[in-house]
């Protein structure tokens, strides 16, 4: 494989691509409604509101985030009045000014609804309180932390260097970054790289055969010919302009306003059916109908660390989403492939969600679509904040990135003494299929190439200076070589890049590099005097292969020196003769913060996992889409729910990776749409959150999900995904379905690949029974594993419960998020609070 990474695996934008294939005419195919279970809402949200207004104390609450979570200067705010003070005699100061004009009364629900705006940093107190004659009057204060429009919220600090976008890109010019075009007209206005907001309208065309590509492209690519979106001017009346019928059954003209602008140092969009002819502005106290309240949230596939602002990968023109009456958002900091910083991803969803509630009204629940670096951050903002996401739709899954980037290394390891001279040695003799059949047993894979997909495209992720990448040039004999000019993660000058030697306090480039925020630093070895963030890559006592020596499949001598001779990785991601050593601190951060994707907080949303074939470079799109991938998922759901994984289904097919035809898109990717929202609708009804980010259980999610929402595949003699089967046995006996291992599976670890670090036993040989060594094979490997070699039987070093969500305000390693501020209340004529 020759294909540079930068340039690959844009699977949100194939995915929003191919949600467009819906059809370029009205957009209006047959949607649920939503009246029964909004009404059902209403009534539960109606009885929570008779409650609190039987209270003698003013409730305030924040409805946009958690009032010590604040961000960008203003937040929806909701006033429940006591039954004891007339709704005529309520005083509502901010910072000691009179801010009740922005407040509209509901006298049936007895509450006061508004948007404070003009939030200063920092601490704000907010009174609600009777201006009634007397003593004793009813008097209560919420304190509001509001946080900068650019971040941080979560984090304590945001890496630098951060390189702007602008409005047309600037190429690299000496030590001079490139920028980014922003999709914007105006340049950034501070070192945040925040920019003017902006907002276009489009419109559907009935035009058949229209083209579902990007209606918006940044300059220099040329304005998009026979788009399905077409820019929209006001008081106009275009021939081709569709009609659309929403979820809710109101039929409208498809017409879409965009809002695109800056969030947390990305660049959003914010897509949403809208009508120009409206006298009165859209306020979060007054939506446009055509909204249903509910969100569609994109994320971008791929993984990468650069230190550039950068437009979204995604495309906002969802058809499936906004000719029902969806919004449709995205975020380039939701992208893996800008942003690999995962606790990154949920602060940035989570300030993207007050922004909406903020500008557009309440959210009835949020759901997420996603492939393969998709899929991550869906996994990962639901385990590192629970309640973010209401529900995800992840395909190519992976359940996190931390976990896959073991077998990525582990890949590159094992690629690179395959290429060897101990190895080709070894198999003197043998023929490149026996030599390819001992690879794939050591491997775990369908065949030997997976391993070196993973190589090929992110073997190099994790390096933190400029390198030129040392590529499978063959994939039959496994044959490497350097290919192509210097680079680095950074996407930076080289000149400003880290370089042990010539420039040890350069920027860093690698993964952890990206979150040092979250992990912290430590003295690099590599570079005495410069620092490096923590890491957890570890492969101390991994017996790789053992699986396949006890089956046969490889010699003792061939086990041997296999874990004698693979070696591991520096801090710098060198090759290097030594096993990779985790930095301890950084494991239990890993597990406490939810970056290892918890199976307790998976189990806590609706999953419907599509999962598409790529089982090797050989035979699928890049070979690393590794069908294990969602059983694994599964496996941590189960252990900790007590076998239970009834909030996941899967729908597995051999196709591609993706659905590739209109009959492929409407049996998957719309059909998890449709059955995602009709899951989540009734959830609203049924369990009803208490807060906008409020976390339901595993039993409360089952017990919502639709009877026609379970496990199925379509067989590969099924191109049309005409006939659906749950059988299960019949899925697993497709070729083009089954589910193989990685090989840490093959060394002996579970499916759940939850272990960064192994705890270690002593070297048995009764565990290899009935394979026997010599005494000089024997002794070879008491030297390799002089402390003992993996007890899978045990939890591994550092590992726990998540306790997310966590904030890094205080510096890395994190500390449970207190319990939210509420508002306090004081009965007296003196006009102080507490």
């Amino acid at each position: 494989m020759n294909t540079h990474p930068r340039l690959i695996f844009r699977f949100g934008a194939i995915l929003l691509a191919t949600l467009a294939v819906a059809g370029c005419g009205s957009g209006s195919d047959p949607a649920p409604t939503d009246s029964a279970q909004s009404a059902i809402q209403t009534q539960a949200l109606s009885q929570n509101r008779q409650d609190r207004s039987q209270r003698l104390d003013f409730d305030i609450r924040t409805l946009s985030n958690r009032a010590d979570l604040i961000s960008d200067g203003d937040a929806l705010v909701e006033v429940q009045v006591p039954r004891n003070v007339p709704m005529n005699k309520v005083k509502l100061t901010l910072n000691g000014a009179n801010v009740g004009a922005a407040f509209v009364a509901d006298a049936h629900a007895r509450t006061l609804r508004g948007v404070l705006t003009n939030l200063r940093i920092g601490e704000n107190l907010f009174v609600a309180e009777s201006n009634g004659n007397g003593e004793g009057r009813p008097r209560s204060s919420l304190k509001i932390t509001n946080h900068v429009r650019g971040g941080p919220v979560l984090l304590g600090s945001q890496t630098m260097p951060w390189i702007c976008a602008t409005p047309a890109p600037v190429a690299e010019s000496g030590n001079t970054p490139a920028s980014n075009a922003s999709g914007l007209t105006t340049a950034a206005v501070d070192a945040q790289c925040n920019i003017a907001t902006e907002y276009k309208l489009f419109y559907r065309t009935t035009t058949a055969g229209c083209s579902s590509a990007l209606p918006d492209p940044s300059p220099p690519a040329p304005a998009p010919t026979n788009n399905c979106f077409k820019p929209y001017t006001v008081g106009s009346a275009p021939a081709d302009l569709a009609m659309t019928t929403t979820s809710t059954g109101l039929t409208v003209p498809y017409i879409v306003r965009v809002e695109r602008g800056t969030m947390n140092r990305g660049i959003y969009d914010i897509a949403v059916l809208f009508d120009p002819t409206q006298a009165n502005p859209w306020t979060p106290l007054a939506p446009q109908p055509q909204w249903n309240g509910k969100v569609v949230y994109s994320f971008g596939a791929s993984t990468g660390q650069p230190r550039l602002q950068f437009r979204t990968e995604q495309n906002w023109a969802d058809d499936a989403a906004l000719s029902r009456g969806f919004m449709v958002v995205d975020n380039s900091l939701t992208d893996s492939l800008y942003n690999s910083n995962r606790v990154l991803v949920s602060e940035t969803l989570m300030m993207m969600k007050e922004h909406i509630v903020d500008a557009y009204g309440e959210i009835q629940y949020t759901m997420g679509n996603g492939c393969s670096g998709g899929s991550i951050q869906q996994n990962t903002a639901a385990s590192i904040f629970p309640g973010l996401l209401d529900g995800i739709q992840p395909s190519c899954n992976y359940p996190d990135s931390i976990t896959t980037g073991m077998e990525v290394t582990d890949c590159v390891l094992l690629v690179n003494f395959y290429a060897g001279p101990d190895w080709t040695g070894l198999m003197t003799g043998l023929t490149q299929a026996q030599i390819n059949a001992k690879k794939t047993a050591i491997n775990g894979h369908l065949d030997q190439s997976a391993c070196q997909g993973w190589n090929n495209t992110f073997g190099f992720n994790n390096k933190p200076g400029n390198y030129v990448p040392t590529l499978v040039i063959n994939q039959t004999t496994g044959a490497m070589a350097p290919f192509g000019a210097p680079r680095n993660n950074c996407r930076l000058p080289a000149a400003l890049v880290y370089d042990p030697v010539t420039n040890p306090n350069g920027t860093r480039c690698g993964d952890s590099d990206l979150a040092t925020a979250v992990w912290g630093s430590t003295d690099n070895a590599n570079a005495p005097g410069s620092l490096r963030a923590l890491q957890t890559g570890d492969n101390v006592g991994i017996q790789y292969g053992l699986k396949a020596l006890l089956a046969g499949a490889i010699t003792p001598e061939e086990f041997v020196t296999l874990n004698e001779k693979i070696g591991g990785t520096d801090a710098d991601s060198n090759l290097v003769p030594e096993r990779s050593t985790a930095d301890l601190p950084a494991l239990a951060i890993a597990y406490r913060a939810g970056i290892v994707s918890s199976g307790k907080n998976l189990g806590k949303l609706p999953i419907i996992d599509s999962r598409g074939y790529d089982e090797g470079a050989i035979t699928g799109a890049y070979g690393i889409h590794l069908i294990w991938r969602s059983f694994s998922e599964r496996a941590r759901i189960d252990a900790a729910n007590h076998g239970n994984h009834g909030n996941q289904v899967m729908w597995r097919y051999g196709t591609g990776l993706l659905p590739a035809t209109p009959q492929q898109f409407a049996a998957v990717t719309l059909q998890s749409f449709l059955t995602m929202d009709t899951w989540l609708s009734n959830l609203l009804a049924s369990a009803p959150k208490a807060t906008l980010n409020a976390v339901r259980t595993q039993q409360q999610v089952i017990a919502a999900k639709p009877a026609s929402v379970f496990d199925l595949c379509y067989l590969s003699g099924d191109p049309n995904f005409s006939t659906p089967v749950t059988d299960m046995a019949l899925c697993d006996a497709d070729p083009r379905l089954a589910s193989h291992a990685s090989p840490r599976q093959v060394a002996g670890g579970s499916l759940a690949e939850n272990v960064l670090k192994c705890q270690l036993k002593p070297l048995d040989t009764a565990d290899y029974v009935p394979v026997t060594f010599t005494a000089a094979q024997l002794a070879r490997l008491q030297a390799t594993f002089p402390d003992g070699v993996c007890d899978w039987s045990k939890p591994g070093v550092g590992q726990q419960e998540a306790i997310s969500p966590l904030t890094f305000a205080a510096g890395p390693g994190g500390e449970p998020l207190p319990p939210a501020p509420t508002s306090g209340e004081r009965r007296d004529g003196h006009g102080h609070g507490h």
